[in-house]
């Protein structure tokens, strides 16, 4: 008399578990489908983006994979100039024809350009823009905007652990947060001029050339070799003139990494000893690079890199132990006194172009292999404000 009942619930407990496996597996399907409708929130893959070329503006989330100069050639390395990239559903892709290539607009470069950023190669970007052929591929065009995967800039990634590096600098401003990062960072290991060769080959390895240094002024990267007097080698170039304090190359100001880069033999002799401000003529040479009488304007991509060095020096040598005492100004015709200006343009540079992750890395080289002192408005670039406004 039990039989039945019991039969009949087993019955039904198997009914309901094959129907919560159904639509257990439906309600999995959009995790299998990692498809979106190409808005902001729910963007499109690559690969839809490479589907739908009907011109309408869409937003495309995919991983750079190197930068497009023919159809079917997307360079990897020695990027041209900083005017489009490559997209792919894969941080590894190599086949094109898996690939959105994507223009960028002049507001764009200097954060996304690959030339000025090589280390962007493999993160993760959402493009919004016309779905629209480019170099006569699958395209992203006349874009409106660009962040990274997560919704930021990549030019802004997460300051390195310095632990209690910056501990006496806590709570400070002005003139005291000026001297406490003074005897933080002073009395750091000096290095010969004949030995900032080598380190530079270090400090500013192209990441995606080990074999190769990028240029501070071209952004080009050239041979680790490829160093000395001829034209079109590199050489080593002061961001604080060495005439401004008429320290030379001597051991210390001189020879000091935090403001020392590779830069192109000729741009370095047309840069000179100018102050820094904006305007004047473009460099034939260093495209994005201007310069007038008495003043030199850095491409974009390196605005805040310059800025961050000057304060550096400024904070660093106060004429201690016979060393110059260097200060920043407002001034563009500071000849051979140990100022430099424009302090009120540095300022803006500091906050156009943030920190990025080639210049953390190289200040984490000098710390750890050369000189054992951080740039600390690397670190903290609010400290700028914090000390001169």
């Amino acid at each position: 008399m039990r039989t039945k009942p019991v039969r009949s619930f087993r019955l039904a407990f198997l009914f309901s578990l094959v129907s919560t496996m159904v639509i257990g597996s439906f309600a999995f399907l959009p995790l299998l489908n990692a498809s979106g409708d190409g808005s902001a929130s729910s963007p499109y893959t690559v690969s839809q983006a490479i589907s739908n070329q009907n011109n309408n503006l869409k937003t495309v989330q995919g991983y750079i994979t190197g930068q497009p100069t023919a159809a079917s050639t997307v360079v990897t390395s020695n990027y041209p100039n900083d005017y489009a990239l490559a997209l792919a559903d894969t941080a590894g892709e190599t086949n094109t024809s898996k690939m959105v290539y994507v223009q960028i607009p002049s507001s764009y470069r200097s954060q996304f350009g690959l030339q000025s950023h090589p280390a962007l190669k493999g993160t993760q970007i959402k493009v919004t823009g016309n779905l629209t052929s480019y170099f006569s591929h699958a395209g992203i065009k006349n874009v409106t905007n660009m962040t990274n995967g997560g919704g930021g800039t990549p030019s802004e990634p997460p300051a390195s652990d310095t632990g209690s590096y910056y501990d006496n600098a806590q709570g400070k401003t002005g003139a005291a947060l000026k001297s406490a990062l003074h005897h933080i960072i002073n009395d750091h290991t000096e290095l010969s001029y004949d030995a900032v060769w080598n380190a530079l080959r270090h400090t500013d390895e192209d990441p995606n050339n080990t074999s190769n240094v990028i240029l501070l002024y071209t952004g080009r990267s050239q041979s680790k070799t490829a160093n000395g007097s001829g034209v079109n080698d590199w050489n080593r170039e002061h961001v604080w003139a060495k005439s401004h304090g008429d320290f030379g190359t001597a051991m210390g100001p001189g020879t000091d990494l935090h403001h020392l880069r590779p830069a192109d033999v000729s741009v370095n002799s047309d840069r000179g000893n100018l102050d820094f401000d904006n305007g004047g003529t473009e460099n034939a040479e260093a495209r994005g690079n201007y310069s007038d009488s008495d003043s030199w304007e850095p491409r974009d991509a390196v605005k805040g890199d310059v800025a961050r060095m000057i304060f550096y020096m400024a904070v660093r040598y106060e004429g201690d132990s016979g060393e110059p005492d260097l200060e920043m100004n407002n001034s563009v015709s500071n000849g051979s006194a140990p100022y430099i200006g424009k302090l009120s343009v540095l300022f803006q540079w500091n906050q156009q172009d943030p920190v990025d992750r080639f210049e953390r890395r190289r200040n984490d080289v000098i710390y750890n292999n050369y000189q054992h002192n951080r740039n600390p408005f690397i670190d903290h670039p609010e400290y700028a404000a914090a000390i001169w406004q």
